[in-house]
């Protein structure tokens, strides 16, 4: 029987290459990714610590179509383990890397990623966030619970967060490239 481990981690959006290496750590330490749920909850099955580098992917066109997607990946040597919120995990033993690899091959591809980040995860937040203002303003506005004015103000700053997060780590990854 093998021994499992969860952890509950939350990462933004844009925090694709930490969460990346967040699980190469746990790999390192002799704990193998099996799967991601709702809220962040991450299940680890205890292995033989090895140096793997993990990858993430968000395209959900590719996930489409599957098969050849996953096949793309797995002729490069990258094992697919599974895809959670539009994102896809991918997995190599550095031992079988002959020079340090990553599933994009430049920046350009990157910059793609992002712009597909912006469009499937930004976008629907920033409808959210509209809806949520105009809402909070009708709360407000007729003076009901205190309560909902407090859950407003909090997914403001929440959405607030994340909206200056993305915006900075993609301005400064464009200056990057040009």
């Amino acid at each position: 029987m093998s021994e499992t481990k969860k952890e509950l981690r939350w990462f933004s959006i844009m925090d694709y290459e930490k969460e990346a290496r967040y699980l190469s750590r746990m790999h390192q330490k002799g704990w193998k990714f099996k799967r991601v749920t709702m809220p962040g909850i991450y299940t680890f099955e205890k292995c033989e610590p090895e140096k793997v580098i993990y990858q993430l992917d968000y395209n959900q066109e590719g996930m489409k179509n599957q098969m050849e997607y996953v096949k793309m990946f797995e002729d490069c040597g990258w094992e697919y383990l599974l895809e959670f919120a539009g994102y896809s995990y991918f997995r190599k033993p550095e031992a079988q890397m002959s020079r340090e690899e990553e599933i994009f091959c430049d920046d350009e591809s990157r910059l793609d990623m992002m712009n597909r980040i912006f469009r499937g995860r930004v976008i629907p937040l920033i409808v959210i966030f509209c809806c949520q203002i105009v809402n909070g303003y009708n709360a407000m506005a007729g003076h009901r619970e205190y309560v909902l004015a407090s859950v407003f103000s909090i997914l403001m700053i929440l959405y607030i967060v994340i909206f200056l997060q993305f915006t900075l780590k993609y301005i400064s990854f464009r200056r990057k490239i040009k």
